[in-house]
């Protein structure tokens, strides 16, 4: 007998760098500070891209901004603003750019007076993934709660539409297809890989 076809959410089926983020990481409720801050300053310089180019380039982001270690990144100055300008592998945007150093800033600034931005997001979504059963959503009252909560405290590029697809990347809101075989496991918390 044949074995079943996988389904998933159509959006990775074509590519094999889109399905292995798909059936990996996308929807995985993710709770470590840091990795959160990663995942949505990355969702800051998809703004008007596509995700697959922020995933084609993930290792060169990583390297340029030192892994994305807060504290490194919020020391960078014009110098590293500039050295950014000129490396090809990355989106070389200004704006995303010192947004992501702001976003470092803001990060700290959090983390120093007491708020650890894992419980501060989760605490804002009601502690667990959000199950979305209904049509796929580009925003929604709570990422619009989000990006509010978190333009209040410096934040840029995050917009309620890159703050919902940051929710669904990080696994605050499952969105994957009702018939996806990654929606169950997910639903339950369930990995197959760890994050990036």
């Amino acid at each position: 007998m044949p074995a079943k076809p996988i389904r998933r959410c159509p959006w990775a089926d074509g590519d094999p760098l889109m399905r292995a983020y798909h059936d990996q990481e996308w929807g995985v409720p993710d709770y470590d500070s840091r990795s959160l801050w990663e995942t949505l300053m990355l969702d800051g310089f998809q703004a008007g891209l596509s995700w697959s180019i922020i995933l084609r380039k993930r290792d060169a982001f990583r390297k340029a901004f030192k892994d994305f270690d807060p504290k490194k990144v919020a020391r960078f100055g014009e110098a590293d603003v500039a050295r950014l300008l000129e490396n090809p592998g990355i989106v070389r945007s200004r704006a995303k750019i010192e947004a992501t150093i702001g976003g470092a800033r803001a990060y700290l600034k959090l983390k120093s007076e007491g708020t650890d931005f894992s419980a501060f997001i989760w605490g804002l979504a009601g502690g667990k993934p959000i199950q979305n059963s209904g049509r796929r959503l580009t925003k929604s009252p709570l990422s619009e709660r989000i990006s509010k909560a978190l333009k209040d405290r410096g934040f840029k590029f995050v917009g309620p539409v890159i703050v919902y697809a940051w929710m669904q990347a990080v696994g605050i809101v499952n969105d994957h297809s009702p018939d996806c075989f990654r929606r169950k496991a997910v639903k339950r918390g369930r990995a197959s890989a760890t994050r990036g």
